[in-house]
């Protein structure tokens, strides 16, 4: 068994029948304010990492991130929408998609060349799909709304640097 297998079962057994009732009650929209915290925590791993060399909160961080992935794969396959590995799956083959200098042999005759190929290939992604993007300045308010709350969760002030 693999380490995301264990990871999978883990978050299958919390919201089981006999599991944690605080874990079973989670929906995709419950667990933002915990995404976004996660996410968070991971940057200030890099940071202790850049400034220390110390990599085991990084590691610590980046395994409660991977947790919050988790957590949504496991509510979506139980909502019958999508599994882990088709998540997994999807961002490999994106990441694929998007480098073909990289695996499908393509050579670019510069950087920019290299850019703009990226962009469009970006853009045929997205065609039908351009009216997700009218989601995102909510989206970031909301995660805005969501950081600071936890800034007051953790006990820190509030302040906002531009």
């Amino acid at each position: 068994m693999t380490e995301t297998d264990r990871l999978k079962e883990v978050v299958q057994t919390l919201r089981s029948e006999h599991g944690c009732p605080w874990d079973r009650k989670q929906t995709h929209v419950s667990l933002k304010p915990e995404c976004i915290e996660e996410a968070a925590e991971v940057i200030s791993g890099i940071n202790i990492l850049e400034e220390t060399g110390d990599a085991g909160n990084l590691c610590e961080e980046l395994g409660d991130l991977l947790l919050q992935v988790m957590f949504h794969a496991v509510i979506a396959e139980e909502e019958g929408l999508f599994t882990f590995d088709d998540v997994a799956k999807a961002a490999s083959d994106k990441m694929v998609r998007r480098h073909p200098h990289v695996f499908a042999g393509v050579t670019y005759e510069s950087d920019e060349a290299l850019h703009d190929a990226w962009t469009e290939i970006k853009r045929q992604e997205k065609e039908g799909h351009e009216w997700y993007a009218d989601y995102l300045p909510a989206a970031f308010q909301e995660a805005h709304e969501l950081i600071d709350r936890a800034i007051a969760r953790k006990g820190f002030t509030v302040s906002h640097q531009s």
